[in-house]
């Protein structure tokens, strides 16, 4: 099996760790040779700057990991040659262009699954069952806050040139720290409404929001709060629902669910399996992307979630902007 990686910054890079992995070695890069970081590993790859060579060699998969906004014109190319595609989130930067890629997805016979790997956390897993089950009963509220410093994420480099910084590369905070929105969607359902407050706070050199403040409406009848930010420090990113009959609760720090029932009155903690790593999410994204490639599995995370989550990024910045709520 072949892949292609398009894009090597961090992302990137581990993309091709986790390839080598699970044993796979054949392995084409398609990089603009931006990046800040050592070359050492990557000798003896292939290595294209044009995407057109770099689908001559026909791979089978292809991992979409280069800047937001430039996504699209690697995905579109890519789904007309037939090949299944990873794509890190978002989709892309906007709407623009999605339907464009859904139809070279239909003519290249293609599957796309989009890089939220927090639905393979095990611990969110155990959040979705427990409301599957309604272990707390109905869900009627939720709040997310997701908050960290950005300089602190990757520090080898000056973060204002990263895309997280700069608008014409698909950076600021909404776009970035989306992951929120997507697995709220998974275990709620979709957003019917929104509100938001974008702007930029700190002292950060940046040309983007660095903090939203989201209100969520669900279909069910469920509001989410949702708070991301680039400033916070120490990190955060937790999860509460709150039921009719009892909460649920998730921190990152520690990943483990907790459940709070008013039968028994006190918290029931689901830990992880010992040793778990942050890398055990991609890992599982990357053995799920493989049984897509060969048929033995459909995306648990498809175009259509991935232009829901666009939608509702869109949305966030309209509503700020007409300081209104948004129907979606």
């Amino acid at each position: 099996m072949k892949f292609l990686i398009a894009g090597f910054g961090s992302i990137g890079r581990r993309h091709l760790r986790n390839l080598r992995a699970l044993g796979h070695e054949d392995i084409v890069l398609l990089r603009s040779h931006r990046s800040t970081l050592p070359d050492d590993e990557i000798a003896g790859l292939p290595v294209e700057t044009e995407l057109e060579k770099a689908l001559a060699h026909r791979p089978d998969g292809v991992v979409i990991a280069n800047p937001t906004a430039l996504h699209l014109p690697v995905a579109i190319p890519a789904a007309r040659a037939g090949c299944s595609i990873l794509m890190e989130k978002p989709v892309s930067d906007s709407l623009e262009g999605i339907d464009e890629l859904r139809r070279a997805l239909d003519e290249g016979k293609s599957s796309l699954l989009v890089g939220f790997q927090f639905r393979f956390h095990p611990g969110l897993n155990k959040i979705k069952e427990l409301i599957d089950t309604q272990a707390v009963g109905r869900i009627l509220s939720a709040r997310c806050q997701w908050g960290e410093y950005l300089p602190g994420w990757h520090p080898w480099e000056d973060y204002r040139q990263g895309y997280a910084a700069r608008r014409d590369l698909g950076g600021g905070v909404v776009r970035t720290l989306t992951h929120p929105f997507d697995y709220l969607r998974w275990l709620l359902g979709d957003v019917v409404s929104l509100s938001a407050v974008v702007g930029q706070l700190s002292d950060l050199e940046l040309d983007v929001e660095d903090m939203a403040e989201v209100s969520l409406g669900f279909a069910g009848g469920a509001q989410a709060s949702v708070q991301v930010n680039y400033y916070q420090r120490p990190p955060v990113h937790r999860l509460e629902l709150v039921g009719t009959h009892g909460t649920l609760a998730w921190d990152n720090a520690e990943g483990a669910a907790r459940l709070w029932q008013e039968e028994s009155r006190q918290w029931e903690t689901f830990p992880l399996a010992e040793g778990f790593d942050r890398n055990d999410l991609f890992l599982a994204e990357t053995r799920h992307f493989i049984d897509v490639i060969q048929g033995k599995a459909s995306p648990v995370c498809t175009l259509e979630d991935g232009e829901k989550v666009m939608e509702i990024v869109e949305a966030i910045f309209r509503s700020s902007a007409e300081r209104r709520t948004v129907q979606l």
